[in-house]
């Protein structure tokens, strides 16, 4: 029996992130002992995954999870769904679905361990030092999150709004460091504003938005924020509150406004990530106030599975993203529209826009690849 098939893989030069080539190889389909073969079927594309391969040389080790073997391409990883194809292990079986983290391809070989009714752990040795956050996959018939009709929603969502989440929670769970006001940057992003829902309404708190121009009314428009600035407006806050900062945006420059203007009133900067910058932070040594520090979700999750139970903690989510995937999927909402395409092409076109900063910030883009 012929089992050989076509692997397709789209790669991302490391240097130009908007840079992106599709490669093609034959594979014979022939699995080893305790491996298996997926196909992946569809996945979502934010700005997210641009900053998995921003920081993808970087302390995570994004560009890690999926070697291509050349140093200057790399798999931008994505999160979708993908199909069970060839199986020679227990407890996975041909047809199965699972929900995890997969590079931009057509399939990919597993090494499934820890297999549990939940899911598995990707075994592959390769992936053995890595954050095991991203080598979990969810088996679709016994994942209490998924409905199928909301296939698209849960993988744009769930990514970001884990984040969001524990990123709400780790504030929260500090008391905000006592700040009195938090001014969130690139507030249009879809991980800022999961965040926001996550935190409203909250008493003596005041939520602040800073945005471009061009996307200020989109975000004025959500509702999430107490005010919403742009950039340039930063300045006007009173500078003697306390203040905390969540970045979304790694612009060096605002970063130095923030700091310059409030000073020692500035409780504390926290980095959560950037489209558009390929390396942590820019120098600074010379900033006023706090130290900037780098928010990294798997941390948070890590503290709450031991304080609350890997189950509350999933309790506990799942009623969270179940609310908001409600009003993002609601008819006319002036959160999320999907834009839905197909193929390696249209993923290509998808993630050069991306890394331009071109896409409207109501779009949330899913590629289908099969099934």
């Amino acid at each position: 029996m012929n089992n050989a098939f076509t692997l397709t893989r789209l790669e991302t030069r490391k240097n130009a992130l908007g840079t992106t080539r599709v490669v093609t190889a034959q594979d014979t389909g022939e699995l080893q002992p305790g491996e298996v073969l997926l196909k992946i079927g569809r996945f979502s594309l934010t700005t997210n995954n641009i900053t998995y391969a921003a920081f993808g040389d970087a302390v995570m080790k994004y560009w890690q999870f999926f070697p291509t073997g050349d140093a200057d391409w790399g798999h931008m990883p994505a999160w979708g769904f993908a199909d069970v194809v060839a199986s020679n292990v227990e407890g996975v079986a041909v047809g199965e679905r699972f929900y995890g983290y997969f590079p931009i391809a057509s399939h990919l070989r597993m090494q499934p361990v820890r297999v549990t009714p939940r899911g598995f752990y990707d075994g592959a040795p390769h992936r053995s030092e890595l954050v095991s956050a991203y080598n979990q996959y969810m088996r679709c018939s016994n994942d209490a999150g998924y409905v199928a009709a909301l296939e698209d929603y849960q993988m744009l969502v769930r990514p970001l709004f884990i984040t969001s989440f524990m990123l709400a929670d780790f504030l929260e769970d500090n008391a905000f460091f006592g700040a009195k006001q938090v001014v969130v940057s690139s507030a249009s992003s879809k991980t800022a504003f999961g965040t926001a829902f996550c935190l409203r309404p909250r008493e003596g708190l005041a939520l602040i938005a800073a945005t471009s121009n061009a996307n200020r009314a989109f975000v004025e428009s959500l509702g999430c924020y107490d005010r919403t600035l742009s950039y340039e407006e930063v300045t006007a806050l009173p500078a003697d509150v306390p203040t905390l900062y969540v970045d979304f945006s790694g612009n060096d420059d605002l970063r130095a406004t923030i700091h310059h203007h409030f000073g020692e009133a500035l409780v504390y900067d926290c980095y959560a990530g950037s489209a558009q910058k390929t390396e942590f932070l820019g120098d600074t040594t010379s900033l006023p106030g706090p130290t900037p520090k780098l928010y990294f979700a798997p941390v948070q999750i890590r503290k709450r599975n031991a304080d609350w139970g890997p189950q509350e903690v999933n309790r506990r989510f799942n009623e969270a993203q179940g609310s908001f995937i409600a009003e993002l999927s609601r008819p006319g909402n002036r959160w999320m529209t999907l834009a839905q395409g197909e193929g390696f092409a249209h993923a290509q076109a998808v993630i050069a826009d991306l890394y331009a900063g071109r896409v409207d910030p109501r779009q949330a883009h899913v590629v289908r690849l099969a099934g």
